[in-house]
């Protein structure tokens, strides 16, 4: 029987095209979503129970991290021996590398673990450099019907709009009033307002909550910048008087809630030189900042006419941590990369409302991708990019 030709060597063209044949989900995202939870602290702590080195070791740290109490800004945190021994002995184990999510459920257990790893990770330099949350994207449409809208008066501000966008929402409005009321009245318990403004932002719908949260009004406007600033009930919610702001911040680093929000805000949110330069893209640092609020370090805008927003704090009587306690203070105050993130969604918040909305029925993620700079490149060829191309292979061979 005879053999059939050999086809001989692959063309450079074909062996360039290949690539484009393996098969791919059609519109699959490269990026991480909020769907694709990566190795989280309890899956890692389950792991480490497993084996009886981990889990001895994990169970000793715990007990240090217990006895070992929270620094304050004037002290150091110092660790003994037999806990930094047991440090050693997590360092090769899933523990090391183990983050939470700012939307689970049990988020607060995830976060003691995470603390009590983070003592073995810095062998005792207590430093808030890394964010333990995961560094998710999140690219789910925010469907939304302005036609909706037309009950109010047409010369309406954005930031009512967007309360009446969030009441127009089973999940958002439900959400809003519970904060609300918690947040009201003369007998309001400040916990019980935090508390709930931390699940609205955690729960609501991130558009709906920074629609709320970051809407755009006119400098003379003071009834839409009002309503904007009360967006976080500062009646209730901010501290009564003026605190010192590190005295703010050791009370914020002894929850762990509060001290994974504000290494978060950290991480994403502080320029890397004079000239501004961010350390990571705006989504997260926004992120990062409606984090903060409904923890001891809740910001706020400082007034009704501007975008400035600032800790209810004051570095007064400080003495020779004076100016550790202005660099707390200004991370919020003057942080260009904050403030250019914040400028940024709003400019885009009030591209929304700028046509003719009556009618229309729009998902914010189209509105964005109708700008080039913010399309998200595919990153799979389409079907019948797949199939020409399988086409001019088998030509080739």
């Amino acid at each position: 029987m005879a053999r059939p030709p050999n086809p001989g060597p692959l063309s450079p063209l074909l062996l360039l095209l290949l690539p484009l044949l393996v098969p791919l989900p059609l519109g699959a995202d490269p990026l991480p979503t909020e769907g694709r939870l990566g190795n989280n602290c309890i899956q890692a702590r389950r792991k480490c129970q497993v084996d009886p080195v981990c889990s001895a070791a994990y169970h000793h740290l715990n007990s240090c991290t217990s006895s070992i109490s929270t620094p304050s800004a004037t002290q150091e945190l110092l660790v003994p021996e037999d806990c930094r021994e047991a440090a050693q002995h997590l360092r090769n184990s899933s523990l090391m590398s183990c983050t939470c999510h700012r939307r689970m459920k049990n988020q607060v257990a995830c976060l003691d673990i995470y603390w009590t790893v983070h003592l073995a990770r810095s062998l005792g330099d207590y430093e808030l450099d890394v964010s333990p949350y995961e560094d998710t994207v999140t690219r789910k449409p925010w469907k939304m019907n302005l036609s909706k809208l037309n009950m109010l008066k047409p010369d309406s501000d954005l930031c009512l709009k967007f309360a009446m966008l969030c009441t127009l929402n089973d999940k958002c409005d439900r959400l809003r009033k519970a904060y609300v009321e918690a947040c009201s009245g003369s007998h309001c318990q400040r916990h019980t307002c935090l508390r709930q403004l931390r699940i609205f932002f955690e729960r609501a719908s991130e558009p709906h909550a920074q629609g709320l949260l970051l809407c755009p009004c006119a400098q003379a406007d003071q009834g839409c910048g009002q309503r904007r600033r009360n967006t976080i009930a500062p009646s209730c919610a901010l501290p009564s008087g003026a605190p010192n702001c590190l005295e703010l911040q050791s009370l914020c680093v002894a929850d762990p809630l509060c001290r994974s929000r504000l290494v978060d805000f950290q991480t994403h949110c502080h320029p890397l030189d004079i000239l501004g330069t961010c350390a990571t893209e705006q989504s997260r640092c926004l992120r990062a900042y409606m984090g903060m609020i409904g923890t001891a370090m809740t910001p706020n805008f400082v007034s009704n006419v501007n975008i400035s927003v600032a800790l209810s704090c004051t570095c007064r009587g400080s003495g020779n941590l004076q100016e550790e306690c202005e660099q707390l203070e200004e991370s919020f105050s003057y942080n260009p990369c904050l403030m250019e993130a914040i400028a940024v969604k709003m400019r885009f918040h009030s591209q929304l409302f700028s046509q003719d909305w009556a009618d229309s029925t729009f998902s914010v993620m189209e509105r964005q991708n109708k700008n080039p700079a913010l399309t998200p490149q595919p990153g799979v060829p389409s079907l019948f990019l797949c199939t020409l191309t399988l086409i001019l292979l088998l030509s080739l061979w």
